[in-house]
C-alpha cells in the first residue's frame, strides 16, 4: 500500500481509502453488517488504514459498523474520515431530497450546517464510532442557509477541543473552498471524480494544487459502471439509487464496456482486474491524493486494495487517457 500526506499536514492516508457508504445499506439496496465489518478488517490487513463514512449513510448504521470494525485495531493506525451537514432527524436548513431508511420508513434529508448542529453531530459521531477524536471532519454538502464562516468556525472550535484533527469539505467548488479557508485551515475537498466524470479538472484541480488542498476522489469506479461487470439490461435492487442515473442507461453501459475492452490488455499484462486498473489510473491523475473505494465484503475490499500494487508507466497512462477521450456518454 502507498500512503500520501493530507494537504501539507503530517497525516497520511492510504491511497485506496475504504468508502463506507454502501456498508450502511441505505440507497444501495441493503447490506449485511457482518460482511461489511469483515470487509473493513480485510482492507486493513491489506494496508488500507483510512475509512470514510458519514452519519447519513444508513442514518447512523455505517458509522456504527465502522466503530465495530475498528474496535480491535490500534486507533493511532487508523484514520477516520466522517462528515456533518446532512440531517434526516431535523427539518432545519435546505431541503435536499426525500428518501426511505433501511426499514422502509419515509425520511426527508436536509442540508444543515448551523453551528449548534455541527457540535451535536460531532458528539453523535464520536459515540457511534467509539472514539474520542475524528481525524478528518468534512461538511457533506454546502448548506445555502448557513454562512460558510459559521460552519467552519464550529469545526475550528472542535479542533481546538481535540475532538477533530483536521477540517475538510465535500462537494465544494474552488470559490467555496477559498471562502472556507478564511475561517479554518482546510486540508481537503472530497468530490466525485472518475474516468467518466472529470469536470473538476478545469478549475478545482488547479486551485487545489496551488493551495496544498488534497482532493479525495469518491465514486472512482462510477458506482460500479467502470468495473466491466455491468451489462445492458442491468437490474438493480429495490432502493438502489443507480437505476435513475444516466450513467446506467443501456447505451452508456455498452459504450463504457467498449472502452474498457480497449484498455483490458493493460490490465491483463499487470495481472489485474479492470477495477484495479481504473483505480490506479485515478490516483495517478494530477491533484488526486486518494481514491475512495467501497466494498460490501472481504473479497471486494481485498481486490480494491491490490490496485495500489499496480505500476503504470507514463506511456500506459497516456494510452488509457487517449482511449478515454474517445468515450462519450449520453446524458438524459
Amino acid at each position: 500500500m502507498q500512503y500520501r500526506k493530507l494537504g501539507n499536514t503530517e497525516l497520511e492516508l492510504s491511497v485506496i481509502t475504504f468508502g463506507a457508504w454502501a456498508a450502511g445499506g441505505w440507497m444501495w439496496g441493503g447490506n449485511e453488517n457482518n460482511d461489511a465489518i469483515e470487509a473493513i478488517r480485510s482492507a486493513y490487513d491489506m494496508g488500507v488504514t483510512s475509512i470514510d463514512t458519514a452519519p447519513v449513510y444508513g442514518q447512523g448504521a455505517s458509522e456504527e459498523i465502522v466503530g465495530e470494525a475498528i474496535k480491535s485495531l490500534p486507533r493511532d493506525k487508523v484514520q477516520i474520515l466522517t462528515k456533518y451537514g446532512l440531517r434526516w432527524d431535523e427539518t432545519k436548513g435546505e431541503f435536499y431530497f426525500h428518501s426511505k431508511d433501511n426499514n422502509g420508513k419515509e425520511i426527508d434529508i436536509y442540508k444543515y450546517a448551523g453551528k449548534e448542529s455541527i457540535i451535536y453531530e460531532c458528539e453523535q459521531s464520536l459515540k457511534r464510532l467509539g472514539t474520542d477524536y475524528i481525524d478528518l471532519y468534512q461538511i457533506h454538502w454546502h448548506d445555502s442557509t448557513t454562512p460558510i464562516a459559521e460552519s467552519m468556525e464550529a469545526v475550528e472550535r472542535l479542533i481546538q477541543q481535540g475532538k477533530v484533527r483536521y477540517a475538510g469539505v465535500c462537494n465544494y467548488k474552488a470559490e467555496q473552498v477559498e471562502e472556507a479557508q478564511q475561517s479554518v485551515k482546510l486540508v481537503s475537498d472530497q468530490v466525485p471524480y472518475s474516468m467518466v466524470k472529470r469536470d473538476i479538472e478545469t478549475e478545482l484541480v488547479p486551485y487545489c494544487l496551488q493551495n496544498d488542498v488534497s482532493i479525495l476522489a469518491y465514486s472512482p469506479l462510477q458506482r460500479g459502471l467502470l468495473t466491466g461487470k455491468m451489462k445492458a439490461g442491468q437490474q438493480f435492487a429495490e432502493g438502489d439509487h443507480r437505476k435513475d442515473l444516466y450513467f446506467f442507461t443501456n447505451e452508456n453501459i455498452k459504450n463504457t464496456n467498449a472502452f474498457l475492452e480497449k484498455i483490458k490488455p493493460v490490465a491483463n499484462e499487470k495481472e489485474a482486474t479492470l477495477s484495479q486498473l481504473v483505480l490506479r489510473w485515478t490516483i495517478e491523475q494530477p491533484g488526486i491524493t486518494i481514491a475512495l473505494a467501497g466494498a460490501r465484503n472481504a473479497k471486494q475490499a481485498t481486490d480494491n486494495a491490490k490496485a495500489a500494487e499496480i505500476s503504470l508507466s507514463k506511456n500506459e497512462i497516456d494510452f488509457i487517457t487517449e482511449e478515454l477521450n474517445r468515450l462519450s456518454l449520453v446524458k438524459n
